[in-house]
């Protein structure tokens, strides 16, 4: 994870008039938010809970992966609440969740423990990974140390993520990986550590295993390999990605990972699928299309942050204009 940055409190200021603006644009917001997960301090925090105020359970959703990101405290009473709340949508629990793992702390690991058997599958798949993830790192931590020790690439990533589960060790070859991301037997836990292991792997081997797995029956799986798919933004992932999005029977959570990474590799063919599926009848994924063509347009540009500088605070809430690149 990197870093918060201190920012004056009119900058927070801004980009919190700014989200809160009924004619901010969803990318627009995406960025502002972005821009409020690195800043430190609690006024950067409570800007960034207005935002689960927002009519859109994609941004919520978006909100709460950043209080996680953030891995701050401050946030565990909100999470519990929106993980609580039946009446949430799916999406924006499951994140919850994940943030609470992602947190760590005793108070999480109650709450999570709570919703193991949650009558949501996909929430209840993503609190037993954030239960076996803090227990991991309370549990066997001396372990871990021991590990990677032993293996000084067990657990190197070139990416800031905190991930829902550690990577299995570098030193797993690929083959055992792939077996073990595929097999519907394998505990969900250690899928995910081969996933992220395949990932920190690179590579067009890699990109094939982590593809074949949306034969998969869990949408949460598969959501979070969309998810990785993006980080790598490796083209050799494309055409995976555009069968997904376009498979109106699976999971919109699925899909909306899809386009996301679709929009974080940019490539100029999926510009067009894009722009068809911006305006499809599931909320979702059409929101998701939106902001992977914003993403899309950014990555193009030689952009150095996907964020809203806070410039013009309390102005016009556009997304931060491309450099010339």
């Amino acid at each position: 994870m990197a870093e918060l940055v201190e920012r004056d409190d009119s900058v927070v200021a801004g980009l919190l008039a700014k989200l809160k603006n009924p004619d901010t644009p969803l990318p627009a917001k995406y960025r502002i938010l972005f821009s409020l997960r690195g800043i430190a301090g609690p006024a950067a925090h409570a800007a960034m809970l207005e935002g689960l105020k927002d009519p859109s359970a994609l941004f919520r959703h978006e909100v709460a992966y950043c209080l996680g990101q953030r891995q701050d405290p401050a946030a565990v009473a909100t999470l519990k609440q929106i993980l609580k709340d039946d009446a949430e949508h799916p999406m924006v629990r499951h994140e919850a969740g994940e943030a609470l793992g992602a947190i760590g702390t005793e108070e999480c690991l109650v709450t999570v423990r709570e919703h193991v058997q949650d009558p949501c599958q996909e929430v209840a798949h993503t609190c037993q990974l954030a239960l076996q993830r803090i227990e991991y790192f309370k549990a066997a931590e001396a372990a871990h140390q021991a590990a990677a020790a032993a293996d000084p690439n067990a657990t190197e990533s070139r990416y800031y993520s905190v991930d829902p589960t550690p990577a299995a060790p570098a030193s797993t070859p690929l083959p055992q990986l792939r077996q073990s991301l595929l097999n519907e037997g394998e505990a969900i836990f250690e899928r995910y550590r081969a996933m992220f292991a395949l990932r920190n792997r690179g590579g067009s081997e890699a990109v094939e295993a982590l593809g074949a797995s949306f034969a998969a029956q869990s949408a949460l799986l598969k959501h979070e390999v969309a998810y990785v798919l993006g980080q790598m933004q490796d083209a050799h992932a494309v055409a995976t990605l555009k069968t997904v999005l376009e498979d109106e029977r699976e999971n919109p959570m699925v899909r909306h990972e899809a386009a996301e990474a679709l929009g974080a590799i940019a490539d100029t063919q999926c510009i067009e699928l894009l722009r068809k599926y911006a305006s499809h009848a599931e909320p979702i994924v059409a929101d998701s299309c939106i902001v992977a063509l914003d993403m899309l347009d950014f990555e193009q540009s030689g952009s150095f942050s996907y964020a809203d500088t806070g410039a013009a605070a309390g102005g016009e809430a556009a997304a931060v204009q491309p450099a010339a690149a």
